[in-house]
C-alpha cells in the first residue's frame, strides 16, 4: 500500500517537474533578450552575433532545442553557461552547500522555536505569555529579512568585535568538510536571521492548529480517563497538531533550497540565489534552468517526505 502511494506520487512529481522545466524554457522563448547579442557586445556586427547564436544551438527549431536539452537533463547533463562555457551542474554544485547549510540548520532553529511557542501559546491562551508570544510572533512576521540580518551584524558582530569580544566570525562561509566547528560558527547569524523571520509564521500556525486539536473529543476523553495532561498535550495533541505545520516546513524548505537570496547576500555566502539572480541579469538560461530544475526536485521531494510524514503523524490519515 505504501510504496503504490509512493510511486504514485512519484510518478506525479516528475510530471510537474516536467511541466516546471517545460514552461520555463518556453518563456525564455518569448522574452525579448537575446543571449547571443549580449556575448557579442554593443561593437559586433550581425555575423558575428549570427555564428554565436550559431555556437550556441540557438538558430535551431525551439522543439529540437527543447528536446536535446530533455534528452541531457535525462542523463543528469544541465547543459553549459552561456558566458563561462562551464557545466551548470558544476556551478550549482560549488552554490549549492553554502544554500544548503544554511536552509538545513535555519529550518531545525525555527521549527524547533515555532513549535515551541505555538504549544506554550496554546496551552496558555489568553495568558500574559500567550499574549507576549503572539505579539512577538505579529513582530517577527512584520520585520523584513534584510533588517533582521543588519541588525544580527551590527549588535552580534560589529559592537562585540569594538568590544574586544569576537566572539563571532565576519560573513563568509566555511566548507562543513573543512571545519565543522567553524562551519557552524560562520552560520549561527544567517541561521538566526531566517529562523527570527520563519518561526513566526510556524508559532502562529502550531498555535491555531493546536487550539484546534485540543478541542477535539478524543482529547476530552483522553483527560476524562485520567491521562496525564502533559502525556495529552504532547503525545495525542501535538501529534496531530503537526500536520499542518509539517506540510509548511516541506514546502519552505523545498522553496528556499532554490535560493535565499537575501540572507545570503547580506551575509555574503554566495549560494544559489545569488547565482540565479546574476544568471537572470546576464540572460545565462541554461543557469537558470539548472536553477529551476533543482528548486522544483527539491518542492518535490520534500513534498514527498510530507506525504510520508503524515502516517507517522496521525494514525487518523490512511496512505492509500
Amino acid at each position: 500500500m505504501l510504496r503504490a502511494f509512493l510511486l504514485r506520487r512519484a510518478l506525479l512529481g516528475l510530471l510537474v517537474l516536467w511541466l516546471v522545466t517545460l514552461g520555463t524554457f518556453l518563456l525564455f522563448f518569448v522574452a525579448p533578450s537575446d543571449p547571443a547579442r549580449t556575448l557579442a557586445g554593443r561593437q559586433a556586427t550581425p555575423e558575428q552575433v549570427e555564428l554565436i547564436r550559431h555556437n550556441l544551438g540557438l538558430d535551431r527549431p525551439t522543439l529540437v532545442q527543447y528536446l536535446d536539452y530533455l534528452g541531457r537533463l535525462l542523463h543528469g547533463d544541465l547543459g553549459q553557461s552561456y558566458f563561462s562555457g562551464e557545466s551548470v551542474g558544476k556551478l550549482l554544485a560549488a552554490d549549492f552547500p553554502p544554500t544548503f547549510s544554511l536552509v538545513l540548520g535555519g529550518a531545525v532553529l525555527w521549527f524547533t522555536l515555532g513549535v515551541g511557542a505555538g504549544v506554550l501559546s496554546a496551552t496558555r491562551v489568553r495568558s500574559l505569555m500567550d499574549r507576549g508570544l503572539t505579539l512577538l510572533a505579529l513582530a517577527g512576521v512584520s520585520m523584513p529579512t534584510f533588517v533582521v540580518g543588519l541588525l544580527l551584524l551590527y549588535f552580534l558582530f560589529f559592537q562585540l568585535t569594538m568590544a574586544g569580544v569576537p566572539i563571532l566570525p565576519p560573513d563568509s562561509y566555511v566548507p562543513f568538510s573543512q571545519n565543522p566547528a567553524e562551519w557552524a560558527r560562520h552560520l549561527i547569524l544567517p541561521w538566526i536571521t531566517l529562523a527570527t523571520v520563519q518561526a513566526a509564521s510556524y508559532a502562529r500556525l502550531t498555535r491555531g492548529s493546536m487550539l484546534d486539536v485540543l478541542g477535539e473529543d478524543y482529547i476530552r476523553t483522553a483527560r476524562a480517563k485520567g491521562v496525564p495532561e502533559r502525556r495529552v498535550i504532547y503525545r495525542h495533541g501535538l501529534r496531530a497538531a503537526l500536520t499542518p505545520v509539517v506540510t509548511q516546513l516541506g514546502v519552505d524548505v523545498g522553496t528556499l533550497i532554490g535560493g535565499v537570496v537575501v540572507t545570503e547576500s547580506v551575509f555574503g555566502l554566495g549560494g544559489v540565489g545569488q547565482a540565479v539572480v546574476q544568471a537572470f541579469v546576464s540572460g545565462d538560461l541554461p543557469v537558470i534552468m539548472g536553477v529551476v530544475t533543482l528548486a522544483t526536485t527539491a518542492v518535490v521531494v520534500a513534498n514527498l517526505l510530507v506525504d510520508v510524514a503524515y502516517g507517522l503523524l496521525d494514525p487518523r490519515i490512511r496512505l492509500a
